[in-house]
């Protein structure tokens, strides 16, 4: 069956409608693209950019700026985009409570356009430090767009079709990444002359969200849920589902809302102590560091020197690397279109196994790439294969999952977890590659542990969520929890058991000893400024969220 039959049948079984479509479409344009768009965005013009920073310098101090001054600017300039996205991931909950989620996308948006200001306007001001605090905005809207979008997609789904919504985040993300690397061509903007408006590009994906989101629904879950608003909640569901008879989605949300009257939302630190959700957490974390640590941007050191090797002109590089954006998209739309099909489970294992197979495969080719003229070759091929294996459940699949294990009181907190692993993690992988480079052809084994050990994992404690409501996959849980299988309508009781501590407001000190321990470990690993201020800024984010 080919992707557009699939396609056809998905939409004819589960009436997909325009709606919801639009939804996703557009929550995601706004949010994961310009994710993806940032991971990209910054390899084109970095000569310029460093010309930039030296040209400043001189007018400024009337001398060149020294090598190394060079190279830690544009270190911060690349790395501080983490550091936005974990200042962003924690401020999240907070946002999504007072606005819900349909809000805080709407809101986010600002600091895109704010972001797309500075980085545009920091050439013309003379000032570095504009594109550097552009950089932290646009992390900030990152860290913010990959707790909301997920959470968002998730609650306004049927549960037939709620991993499929939930795939336009990875799809958009591998665009991004794919425009990004596109625009950046020197014949459109990847020349000395034309490199802002790469920046600038960034606030049109917001922009159109401001003008289409506002005209479609807020999450009927959180409508009902939080909000009390049955009647709101009734609209929605029926502009998302095409129908004027809802009364079954709203008995299966008013089934799970009946059991929090008079229960507010948990805090992390609920989230953290409940044995009713423990292996919950615990597979989240665990997916969410596979998703950073399995090597994949480790792949993109490796490309251009194989690609080099196996005779290509230098010239030519960027257009053949757009390669791997294309395949980054397709596999994402091909997982995207069979998720409802194979499930979340058997297509996790499969994107990390095959990775572990392909890294082990490119091990052995790099060894013999000197030696055999046509090795380079099988090595990109390699390449390639890691990256569809990626996007065919890894790459997206993560974050469907953080909304799918948790019931809505829940939600918010676990998403704040996941993102935090998942910038931590990305941190974690900047500071330790320049160690694993050290391995040389050697370095891909590292990551084939990693993958395998996911895989195990995910095959022995991972339950399948696809087509099931938020209070089975619960129950699914319960056994593994060692609690026992609640009546109907008494989870979230259970679940809820644990009171917060100082009237309502909880610390959070378990998830922030974590981090400390955690960035202790790093900055002990690898000592440099760069490191240093963002452990720092870690412990600020730390103390700022326990007060």
């Amino acid at each position: 069956m080919s992707g557009s039959d699939a396609f056809c049948l998905l939409f004819h079984q589960q009436r997909i409608t325009a709606c919801l479509i639009s939804a996703a479409f557009f929550g995601a344009l706004g949010s994961s693209f310009l994710y993806g768009y940032n991971l990209s965005v910054v390899n084109a013009p970095a000569g310029f950019i460093k010309a930039f920073y030296n040209k400043t310098w001189v007018e400024r101090y009337r001398e060149p700026i020294p090598a190394g001054t060079t190279t830690l600017l544009w270190s911060f300039t690349v790395s501080i985009f983490a550091i936005g996205g974990l200042l962003g991931t924690f401020s999240v909950s907070f946002i999504i409570k007072a606005l819900g989620r349909k809000g805080t996308l709407l809101l986010n948006n600002t600091f895109a356009v704010a972001a797309a200001l500075l980085l545009s306007l920091g050439k013309m001001s003379k000032s570095f430090e504009m594109l550097i605090i552009g950089r932290i905005i646009i992390g900030v809207n990152s860290g913010i767009a990959l707790s909301a979008l997920p959470m968002y997609l998730g609650e306004i789904s049927p549960r037939h079709i709620r991993g499929f919504i939930g795939q336009f985040n990875s799809i958009l993300i591998c665009l991004g990444v794919f425009t990004g690397q596109v625009l950046g061509l020197p014949e459109l903007l990847g020349q000395e002359s034309r490199w802002i408006y790469l920046f600038s590009f960034l606030a049109f994906p917001a922009v159109l969200q401001l003008f289409v989101l506002p005209f479609l629904p807020e999450s009927p879950r959180y409508l009902l849920m939080e909000r009390r608003d049955e009647a709101g909640a009734e609209r929605a569901f029926q502009r998302f589902l095409g129908k004027e008879d809802v009364s079954q989605e709203l008995e299966e949300v008013h089934a799970e809302a009946r059991a929090q009257d008079n229960l507010h939302a948990a805090s992390v630190l609920q989230l953290l102590r409940s044995p009713a959700v423990r292996w919950q957490l615990i597979t989240i974390v665990i997916t969410m560091a596979c998703y950073q640590l399995c090597g994949l941007n480790a792949i993109w050191y490796y490309t251009n020197g194989i690609l080099k090797a196996a005779g290509f002109a230098e010239n030519i590089l960027p257009y053949i690397t757009l390669t791997t954006g294309a395949i980054e998209t397709l596999a994402a739309i091909v997982s995207g279109l069979v998720i409802e099909r194979i499930g979340r489970k058997p297509l996790l294992i499969f994107g990390f196994s095959s990775m572990a197979v392909f890294f082990s495969l490119l091990t052995v080719f790099l060894n013999f790439q000197d030696s055999v003229s046509w090795m380079p070759y099988l090595s990109y091929i390699c390449i390639l294969a890691v990256i569809a294996a990626f996007c065919s459940g890894p790459g997206g699949i993560p974050f469907v999952l953080t909304g799918e294990l948790f019931e809505q009181s829940y939600r918010p907190a676990a998403f704040m977890i996941a993102g935090t692993v998942n910038w931590l993690s990305n941190f974690a992988v900047g500071l330790l590659f320049p160690i694993i480079q050290k391995l040389q052809t050697f370095a891909f084994l590292v990551f084939v542990v990693v993958c395998t050990l996911g895989s195990i994992f995910l095959c022995l404690f991972l339950p399948e969520t696809k087509n099931k409501t938020f209070m089975d996959i619960s129950q699914s849980f319960a056994k593994i929890n060692k609690i026992p299988i609640p009546p109907s309508g008494q989870e979230m009781e259970l679940v809820l058991s644990v009171k917060p501590d100082m009237n309502g407001k909880a610390p959070d000190a378990v998830l922030f000893l974590f981090l400390f321990v955690y960035s202790d470990f790093l900055l002990f690993l690898l000592k440099n400024k760069i490191a240093k201020f963002h452990l720092q800024v870690i412990y600020l984010l730390g103390i700022f969220k326990l007060n």
